[in-house]
């Protein structure tokens, strides 16, 4: 799987994250079809998934998707949804 960033500052700040957390991960170029604001992405084993929403959710981390790769190139496999700015929860 594959975690696309906006931003070269999350990216590299997920890095140091997913690290910490004992994550095996690889630094890799964005794929051309994954429109995204940052020309790295982070790949990942799928059985790390749960682990990787998890620390993105707590730790305010911004991205672009979770991609997996297909038959069709890289597909969304999930898109995270950005946390409301903090004082702004309904």
């Amino acid at each position: 799987m594959l975690a696309a960033f906006d931003s070269t500052q999350q990216a590299l700040r997920a890095e140091m994250l997913f690290e910490y957390a004992g994550i095996e991960i690889d630094i890799r170029p964005t794929p051309k079809e994954i429109t995204a604001g940052c020309a790295i992405s982070i790949e990942f084993p799928d059985e790390h998934l749960p682990e990787i929403l998890e620390i993105i959710r707590q730790e305010h981390v911004e991205i672009r998707g979770i991609y997996i790769f297909s038959e069709q190139g890289y597909v969304p496999a999930f898109r995270e949804q950005h946390a409301p700015a903090r004082g702004t929860e309904e």
